[in-house]
């Protein structure tokens, strides 16, 4: 990582209220450069409080942005942060008109000239396609990072028509945590008070919202651009990575934008901005790329000659949770869907079989978000593959792969509800397993997320679906093995009576691989990693033993196997403001064997900001959790807050939600 102290031009920097039609002020930091002419303005727009959660990466690039000739913003959804307001549903229609005025203030700002551009990974990625889609007259060209344009079957809630077990829970208990947290008196000023108690009094478990949309309705069109890609006008570099969930939406956008105005990158990188150096790597220097697109699009100088799909297509590995690196190279893709990739069909063979998977199924399957932790990706598959009923296909030459490979598979079901998941693995010749990619549909949602249809108890009927979007060279001698389990606890929450199971006819049965023709060196290459000076956040350390990342516990008496992770955000930091901010999460995942019914979820969260200059002290904690009956999800929500010793709020939700589809 180069850090990078001297620039084209000096700049500054100023925390600034963004003032909307309704006389809210949203709280915003401008970084510029230091010059008489008017310049091009970058707007980074998300609720995760750019005072101190998002600090230490928004120092990273935002300067940056200013020291090459851009205004780069930052600013605080409302209701969250310092900004003012009360909270509402990610990206819901306030925050995106919001979004709009915002962008249209920059524009009219003496500083900036006119010309606005939008940019952020996850949520900030989320809302730049949504604002986009919009086509606010300044907005001229955006970068989205780890987002997607269907937020119904490619976010954190729902995966084939099913619960997200594993992230749906786990996010809305982090968000009902965030909600939660008080603006800080430093920045906020005396009304930080007032405005920490409104907040409180409007917040609502999102888990609530989530769980009462179980299939692809209007709440979730809304913010979905795949509804029409044509109402975006500005251009669009999509950026993912091959670990991240949200990877497919790069391969849709550069099918269905116009390809004069839209880019593709897709790396081996996790959630991360790809020039943060977090594993998997390798880093590129992401924002050189991005200055040059930013050039381009805001300022017309340069040209944009790479292809439209530039793609990671990974070297075999062995299993393992963490690499600081994958081998493998880039290819370029003049277009997509790519004519160097052909569909290869490959048989199932073989007679029925039943298969009727553990409930422990996919402890073994990785976190969903991987961030780069040491616990993050899946370990060796075997033994998951073992509670799968597995097919092979031996390898004569190195295949490539790249993009979404399908299955189709003849199932027979005695039950009117169940799930079934695909898994694609590397299998090395010393018998190792590594995870390739995989892909959920659930049984009701097979004939459109759109609805949910029971299957007829003892019918036979053949179902399609895709599997993640994946770029993996298998080398000759390997074996594809594609595994089918009726379970994947805990990503996927269980159908009622899922223990069943189904039996596949592999008669009719199938695995499409998008096999491409493997290219010699094309030249593809980067620069350098390269940032601004970090912000200078310091971790203390402390006497207490880290837990693990992940701990899988089997009581073998009581047949129950429990999850146990800390998803390892931030722990405990200060910041050079002088706050103390400590933050502790663990999340549980518990099903007992034979049991669909048994399986539950538990998050617990504390969060502390302490200003010993100000004799501020506030504490947050946070309990979520869900089980399910025959027909109804339950869910219970508590939130405590304090300042000091004295309890400010305290409120508990319990609420009974239907089942009826995921």
């Amino acid at each position: 990582m180069h850090i990078r102290t001297s620039f084209p031009h000096e700049t500054t920097h100023d925390d600034v209220r963004i003032p909307l039609a309704d006389g809210t002020l949203l709280y915003a930091r401008v970084w510029r450069p230091l010059t008489n002419e008017p310049v091009p303005a970058l707007l980074e727009y998300l609720p995760y409080r750019l005072t101190d959660w998002t600090a230490p990466r928004d120092f990273q690039r935002h300067p940056w942005y200013a020291g090459h000739g851009y205004a780069s913003v930052r600013v605080d959804v409302r209701g969250h942060g310092n900004s003012e307001g009360l909270p509402g549903d990610e990206y819901s229609a306030t925050e995106l008109a919001d979004g709009v005025e915002v962008v249209n203030w920059l524009a009219a700002q003496p500083w900036c000239d006119g010309k606005v551009g939008m940019f952020g990974i996850s949520w900030g990625g989320f809302n730049s396609l949504q604002i986009a889609a919009l086509a606010p007259e300044p907005l001229k060209a955006i970068v989205t990072v780890c987002s997607t344009d269907d937020r119904y079957d490619n976010d954190v809630h729902y995966m084939g028509g099913s619960v997200l077990a594993v992230d749906m829970h786990a996010w809305a208990a982090t968000m009902l945590t965030f909600v939660s947290r008080p603006p800080d008196p430093r920045y906020a000023g005396e009304a930080w008070r007032e405005m920490w108690l409104n907040r409180l009094e409007a917040v609502q478990p999102l888990l609530h919202t989530w769980l009462g949309h179980q299939t692809r309705d209007d709440y979730w069109r809304h913010g979905s651009v795949c509804e029409d890609y044509g109402a975006i006008k500005a251009a669009v570099l999509a950026v993912g990575g091959w670990h991240d969930p949200y990877r497919d939406t790069v391969l849709r956008l550069v099918e269905h934008l116009p390809a004069d105005r839209v880019r593709g990158l897709i790396g081996p990188w996790s959630h991360q901005y790809p020039d943060r150096g977090l594993p998997p790597g390798p880093a590129i220097g992401f924002l050189q790329e991005t200055l040059r697109w930013w050039d381009h699009w805001l300022k017309g100088e340069g040209d944009l000659p790479e292809p439209l799909l530039r793609a990671y297509v990974s070297d075999s590995h062995p299993p393992a949770t963490v690499y600081d690196t994958l081998p493998g190279r880039w290819v370029g893709e003049p277009a997509w869907p790519s004519p160097a990739v052909t569909p290869v069909t490959y048989a199932l063979q073989g007679a029925p079989l039943p298969v009727r998977s553990p409930m422990h199924t996919g402890v073994d399957a990785g976190r969903f978000f991987p961030f780069g932790n040491d616990a993050d990706l899946p370990p060796d598959q075997r033994e998951e593959d073992a509670r799968s009923v597995c097919f092979e296909f031996p390898l004569g030459e190195e295949t490539w792969v790249l993009g979404r490979p399908r299955v189709r598979l003849r199932l027979r079901c005695e039950v009117p509800r169940g799930q079934v998941v695909a898994r694609l693995c590397d299998v090395a010749p010393d018998g190792s397993s590594t995870l390739v990619t995989r892909g959920v549909l659930n049984l009701s949602a097979r004939e459109g997320r759109d609805r949910a249809v029971p299957w007829t108890p003892g019918a036979t009927e053949e179902v399609s679906f895709e599997l993640n979007g994946i770029g993996h060279a298998f080398p000759a001698g390997h074996r594809v093995r594609l595994a089918v389990s009726s379970a994947y606890w805990p990503w996927i929450w269980p159908q009622p009576g899922s223990e069943a199971g189904f039996t596949l006819d592999p008669a009719g049965s199938a695995l499409e691989l998008p096999v491409r023709a493997p290219a010699p060196d094309q030249g593809i290459g980067f620069e350098e990693p390269e940032q601004s000076a970090p912000l200078g956040v310091s971790s203390p350390v402390t006497l207490d033993e880290p837990r693990p990342e992940r701990l899988v516990v089997r009581d073998v008496a009581k047949g129950e196997w429990r999850l146990e992770v800390d998803p390892r955000y931030g722990g405990t930091r200060v910041y050079p403001d002088g706050l103390e901010f400590t933050e502790d999460a663990l999340e549980t995942y518990t099903v007992t064997e034979g049991d669909a019914l048994s399986a539950r979820t538990r998050s617990d969260w504390t969060v502390r900001l302490h200003r010993p200059e100000l004799a501020w002290d506030t504490t947050v904690r946070t309990r979520s959790e869900i089980r399910c009956e025959e027909g109804e999800f339950l869910t219970s929500n508590e939130v405590i807050c304090t300042e000091g010793d004295d309890v400010v709020f305290h409120r508990t939700w319990e609420k009974r939600i239907p089942r009826t589809a995921g």
